[in-house]
């Protein structure tokens, strides 16, 4: 197992385990994420209050993997998120939704380059529709 491999595990664990602290030791402080819901994110602090936020919404959020890939300075985490959402969701205009108790499996895809033992980069990759969609947000389209 190579270092990237190392710290993505390392991230996992303290979201599993929602150690914040834990957590921003895992990015370096200039860090940048990309999200589908924020676009991007800049700084170790930045990126750990937006994952903290999701915490928030769904206090039982778990990913269960289902493959891990590594190559040189990247890892690669492809699985799906699940959580129900029981406290309030901030959305990317910055309004707050409050909780519908739905619970979702999202899938979901991230992308992190490690360098000097901490994540310089990460890419988040997930549905916004199908996020919101299971969270009954959406609005039915019809055809009349």
């Amino acid at each position: 197992m190579g270092q990237a491999r190392e710290v993505t595990d390392r991230l996992t664990a303290a979201m599993g385990s929602k150690d914040k602290e834990a957590l921003a030791r895992c990015y370096a402080a200039d860090a940048v994420a990309y999200t589908p819901d924020k676009g991007e994110l800049r700084g170790r602090d930045a990126i750990t209050s937006h994952l903290f936020a999701y915490w928030e919404a769904m206090e039982d959020v778990r990913y269960e993997h289902t493959a891990k890939y590594e190559a040189g300075d990247v890892a690669i985490n492809e699985g799906v998120v699940v959580g129900t959402n029981t406290g309030p969701l901030r959305m990317p205009s910055s309004e707050t939704l409050p909780a519908t108790g739905k619970t979702l499996r999202i899938r979901s895809c991230d992308v992190t380059t490690v360098k000097d033992g901490e994540i310089t980069s990460h890419h988040f990759y997930f549905d916004q529709l199908e996020f919101l969609g299971q969270l009954g947000l959406m609005r039915e389209l019809s055809s009349q």
